[in-house]
């Protein structure tokens, strides 16, 4: 490069291990570029990196060319858990990588490959089967190649299921006893990104496939209870079995809100995953030269918990119930008001509106909540949504303090209740960032 420096291409950049990568390794003085399809997310992780747009899925073997041209080493660091909501596990885990591996022959840059630990192409779920087929493409090549495998990743930031996981250790008094016979090991994101320097720094030599995990093993119940010290709360009080029906149960509603953009960390995949357990062996790690991986204990207390950690924790699962009460209130609101439209013209027929005028009112009111009310269960909408409810409800007290001042002082108080309908929408769309 014209500066000298060593080019690095992170692809998903702007993901949890993605992102962290690419901070890692430009703080050791590589010049990276991040590569995502999502612009505004990609700004939101990193505003001041250089970033290629990119739908890695998409691309065909000249745009992969192009791409990784010039580059020592790419680090691929994208992934999804589930099909579903945008994402091809087939495309993202198999056919990118294939398409990667064919751009990068007959080059000298190194491929890291950030995989999971426990991938096996017989495994019973399909993203540890179509991440082991990409691992396969990759071994199979003749490119200069590390496999990281990493078991769950814990870091001061979340997503997926280190996000469940702060969402479980935060529920007032109660630690739901959810799969106890699962055992779970964890890595921090930080020995997660220096492992991926050595790596691409050729400290690690080529050909390793390795986990990167703490040596130890918890029950999952254990490792909530660790996270629920670490953010400072009190001990729970109860500790209720879950059946697994109802976990079950849980994933199906999970699997077919995929269907409408919620990538939640509770779909089938996931417990499935968890179920299984998440292990990994240190082993081949520590004999390629690496440093060993820190235990959850080291991991937690390099992160203080402060406010914003509590308050994450505690409104990631209210999020998603503000939503749903959203969507029912305006769903309920707009049926109502479509079914009775005489009655609800009657409030401005008997302040002076004309009949045909009152009902294409309620009319036009109703569908409007309607269509705000479903709108919001679709992910890529929520926001839009939320601001739209918020507009709207400002729009009737507008309009009724204009056409029926009295109802302020009505005894039922139908305008006052409004507000906070108005509020809780303005607290949704400030929370439906997911990265």
């Amino acid at each position: 490069m014209a500066d000298g420096r060593r080019r690095a291409l992170v692809l998903g950049g702007y993901g949890l291990i993605g992102a962290a990568c690419l901070r890692r390794m430009t703080t050791a003085g590589w010049r990276v570029t991040g590569v995502g399809r999502d612009a505004a997310a990609a700004r939101r992780v990193a505003p001041d990196a250089d970033w290629a747009i990119r739908d890695l899925a998409a691309m065909g073997e000249a745009e992969w060319r192009a791409l990784v041209a010039g580059a020592d080493v790419v680090i691929n660091a994208s992934g999804a858990l589930q099909d579903g909501g945008g994402d091809d596990l087939g495309a993202i885990h198999e056919r990118a990588v294939v398409r990667l591996v064919r751009a990068l022959e007959g080059s000298r840059t190194r491929l890291v490959q950030i995989s999971a630990a426990g991938v096996a192409p017989d495994a019973p779920t399909a993203f540890f089967r179509t991440k082991a087929r990409g691992d396969g493409a990759i071994r199979a090549s003749g490119l200069d190649w590390v496999i990281l495998r990493p078991t769950l990743v814990i870091g001061a930031g979340a997503f997926g299921g280190s996000a469940l996981l702060r969402a479980a250790a935060a529920l007032p008094g109660v630690a739901p006893q959810v799969l106890p016979e699962a055992m779970i090991q964890t890595v921090a994101l930080d020995d997660v990104a220096d492992a991926v320097l050595a790596a691409a720094e050729g400290a690690i030599p080529g050909g390793t496939v390795a986990d990167l995990t703490e040596a130890e093993a918890r029950s999952l119940p254990e490792t909530v209870a660790a996270v629920r010290h670490w953010l400072g709360l009190p001990r729970a009080l109860w500790a209720p079995p879950v059946p697994p029906v109802l976990l079950r149960g849980a994933a199906a509603v999970a699997d077919g809100l995929g269907r409408l953009g919620w990538r939640s960390p509770l779909r089938s995949t996931a417990i499935r995953a968890l179920a299984d357990g998440v292990r990994g062996d240190p082993s081949a790690w520590e004999a390629a030269g690496g440093a060993p991986c820190r235990p959850l204990e080291q991991t937690l207390a390099a992160m203080p918990a402060g406010l914003q950690e509590r308050w994450f924790a505690r409104l990631y699962l209210l999020f998603p119930l503000a939503v749903a009460t959203l969507s029912v209130f305006w769903i309920a609101s707009g049926l109502i008001g479509l079914a009775r439209t005489g009655a609800a013209a009657e409030v401005l027929t008997s302040r002076g509106w004309s009949d045909a005028a009152a009902r294409v009112a309620v009319w036009i009111g109703g569908v409007a909540d309607l269509a705000l009310g479903l709108a919001i269960l679709w992910r890529p909408l929520v926001r839009a949504a939320a601001l739209g409810m918020a507009a709207l409800a400002g729009g009737y007290l507008v309009a009724a303090t204009l056409a029926a001042p009295d109802l302020w002082a009505d005894p039922m108080g139908p305008l006052v209740k409004v507000i906070p309908g108005l509020v809780l929408a303005l607290v949704v769309a400030a929370l439906t960032e997911s990265r």
